[in-house]
């Protein structure tokens, strides 16, 4: 039964998809798209590869705030997804695994799994969380003869809408230390449009290309207030500062750091925007959200305040094992920063250890491979008997 199973890690920015029984999911992008140059067709997930001029994209987002409410945009999505030029499969009597967010809404749950059975006949769904799987996944990664009943953890979900730190502790959610901070990708890149409008050329609907920028050339400082001298020294200043050279749509499909004394032939022509310390004060807002007016806390305030609401006990083995995920835990700089910001934080006589896989992004999706493929996946399964004997609100009464 395994090997149809599917799998759907279904993110604000991205969706997870693929068999149980397959290496690789497919990264889809979760939203319609509609571009100027082809004003009467709709891109839906992977087919904004075959625009030809991406600039002025205007996305249509299925996720509201970090939580699903469009649900016609879903729909399209998912049709895309379960068809032949998507995964090559349908839904029609597979069980499903499939993430949804932290604390999510009962009427959101209800609405899924409405969605599920009756549109799309699965035979069955297990709904869990994205670092409910990655948690999972730890456990099938790790060397040591850790099971998910001993494991001891703290997730931190740093993702398109919301970042999440979520503590396990003997293998369950401490749904009281839960904590959600309002920064996640969408955020930064909305606020590295702002800089650069302000500062540069207006730039204010090409979310796109300055979400491009902002995964080509943006890092986290280990120290930010050194790191603002920049424009005290020249010699610092020549360190950080790059040219961007944004995409033309005809020669360029994608822009590219300019890389100095090795111009290209036809550089002279195109746009460029200078770039310093908008590298570096972007992800900055990951450290302290209230750069920009949001009165909350960092990443390592956050963790250090999760570990309160868990017992003392676990303290040692929690901090022992910080798995990071999510696309905004691949800036260069960021684990030291937050190593170094989170060991001021805690306990002198306690040891922190960070851990982030080589794909943050996929993780999670291979913990719902792992989930699929163990033996007791059934008994987990909500089936379509169990739908019609008790409807919607059954799965929450498990």
């Amino acid at each position: 039964m395994a090997s149809t199973v599917v799998v759907l890690d279904n993110g604000a920015h991205t969706a997870k998809v693929g068999l149980a029984n397959q290496e690789e999911p497919r990264v889809v992008p979760n939203c319609v798209m509609k571009a100027k140059s082809e004003r009467r067709r709709a891109f839906v997930g992977n087919q904004i590869e075959d625009c030809r001029d991406t600039s002025a994209l205007f996305y249509i987002l299925a996720f509201q705030r970090g939580y699903l409410l469009n649900w016609d945009t879903q729909k399209t999505v998912w049709d895309y997804i379960f068809s032949k030029e998507g995964i090559g499969c349908s839904l029609d009597n597979r069980n499903i695994v499939i993430t949804e967010p932290q604390m999510n809404f009962p009427s959101v749950q209800e609405a899924m799994l409405e969605m599920l059975f009756e549109q799309y006949h699965v035979a069955g769904m297990y709904k869990t969380t994205a670092a409910d799987l990655a948690a999972f996944n730890y456990v099938a990664d790790s060397e040591e003869r850790t099971t998910m009943q001993t494991l001891n953890c703290i997730i931190i979900d740093v993702g398109y809408s919301f970042t999440h730190i979520v503590p396990f502790v003997l293998g369950r959610r401490v749904l009281e230390g839960i904590r959600r901070i309002d920064m996640g990708g969408k955020a930064l890149t909305n606020h590295l449009k702002e800089l650069i409008s302000y500062r540069q050329l207006n730039m204010m609907d090409e979310s796109h290309v300055v979400n491009q920028i902002k995964e080509d050339v943006c890092f986290v400082a280990e120290d930010f207030k050194e790191a603002m001298r920049v424009h005290q020294c020249e010699k610092k200043r020549k360190e950080v500062a790059v040219d961007y050279v944004l995409p033309d749509f005809t020669t360029i499909k994608r822009g590219y750091v300019r890389i100095p004394g090795r111009p290209r032939m036809d550089e002279e022509t195109m746009q460029i925007v200078p770039l310093c310390n908008e590298r570096f004060t972007v992800p900055e807002l990951l450290f302290n959200p209230s750069d920009i007016g949001i009165q909350q806390v960092g990443i390592p305030e956050a963790v250090a305040d999760c570990l309160k609401a868990c017992p003392w006990q676990a303290h040692r083995e929690l901090l022992l094992n910080i798995l990071i995920v999510g696309g905004c835990a691949q800036f260069p700089g960021f684990l030291p920063r937050l190593k170094k910001d989170l060991r001021a934080l805690v306990p002198d006589d306690l040891e922190v250890s960070l851990i982030c896989p080589e794909d943050p992004v996929r993780y999670a999706w291979y913990g719902g491979r792992e989930v699929a493929t163990s033996p007791n996946f059934e008994e987990f399964v909500y089936t379509r008997d169990d739908y019609e004997e008790f409807g919607v609100h059954g799965m929450n009464q498990r």
